[in-house]
């Protein structure tokens, strides 16, 4: 049997290309972004031409009122978003844990919005939602509730919302998989004894269901937080940020402050400043689910 130290030599050899891959692939446009964002470079120009300017691009940054308001959109986005996924996906958990004809059937089918990529989404729910001859207009004006066709993602008013249906109809089943996973696993005497005892839907659901499906519930709120921050993809493809800035959250910022105008410079600091917040969001979770550890 070799020595120790030269079984870490050899993991460390074999480990060698994948850390190469993470170095090169992530390590280096990470520390190349973190340079340009103390440059005024500009993707009209070489690497020569762009100039140090400290701080400069930071400080515009936080205090440039478009910024501030692509960051006010995109929480709203993330907290309503997700908010709204852990309803729907726990209250289909518990739909879906009761036994009940077709049960494997609906649960097969929960995998389709989740299987589907997130751009054939996206252009699904922009047809459904188109002016001229969107579903959802036809079904609304014939049940009364509408008296003419509406455009749904060209109002300001509408258009945030509108994209938000689409994210939680194609996210909520994840949140419903962590949990039915979780429901799986309580104990059945448990809720024999509470129906004994008196207990009601209610009441069991709050002091069984609930602290038992909660650790991995914080973790679906997690990954979706996670992700929903982050939003680029479903608004690049429904609305282009528009209309009106409504849809346009920091990951359009910065995408229109890089590859629109050019700026690299700017852009690379607002993506900073992105991955900042990202990083204190997932700190508060991971604090959270500490201490929801230490509390079970």
């Amino acid at each position: 049997m070799l020595p120790r130290a030269r079984r870490v030599e050899i993991a460390w050899l074999m480990l060698s290309p994948l850390l190469l891959i993470v170095v090169g692939v992530t390590c280096y446009p990470l520390l190349n972004t973190v340079r340009l964002s103390f440059t005024d470079a500009s993707l009209t120009g070489g690497p020569a031409t762009a100039a140090w300017v400290g701080l400069d691009n930071f400080v515009y940054a936080v205090t440039d009122p478009d910024f501030q308001a692509a960051l006010r959109r995109t929480l709203y986005f993330t907290v309503v978003s997700v908010a709204a996924e852990i309803v729907l996906g726990v209250a289909v958990a518990l739909l879906l844990d009761q036994p009940f004809r077709g049960r494997t059937l609906l649960r097969a089918l929960l995998v389709l919005p989740l299987a589907l990529p997130t751009i054939v989404n996206a252009i699904m729910w922009r047809l459904i939602f188109n002016p001229d001859f969107g579903s959802l207009n036809a079904l609304l004006l014939q049940l009364g509730a509408i008296d003419r066709y509406r455009s749904w993602l060209g109002e300001p008013a509408t258009a945030m919302n509108m994209v938000i249906l689409a994210d939680v109809w194609k996210n909520y089943p994840l949140v419903t998989l962590i949990v039915l996973a979780a429901l799986q696993t309580i104990p059945r005497d448990l809720y024999e004894a509470a129906i004994i005892d008196g207990a009601g839907a209610w009441t069991r659901f709050r002091r069984i269901t609930l602290p038992w499906i909660l650790p991995p519930l914080l973790i679906a709120a997690v990954l979706r937080t996670i992700e929903a921050f982050k939003v680029f993809d479903i608004i690049y493809v429904m609305t282009r940020g528009g209309p009106a800035d409504a849809t346009r959250t920091v990951s359009f910022f910065v995408y229109n402050e890089s590859f629109a105008y050019l700026h690299a410079g700017s852009g690379a600091s607002y993506a900073l400043l992105v991955l900042a917040i990202s990083a204190i969001l997932i700190a508060l979770y991971i604090r959270l689910l500490h201490r929801q550890a230490k509390l079970a």
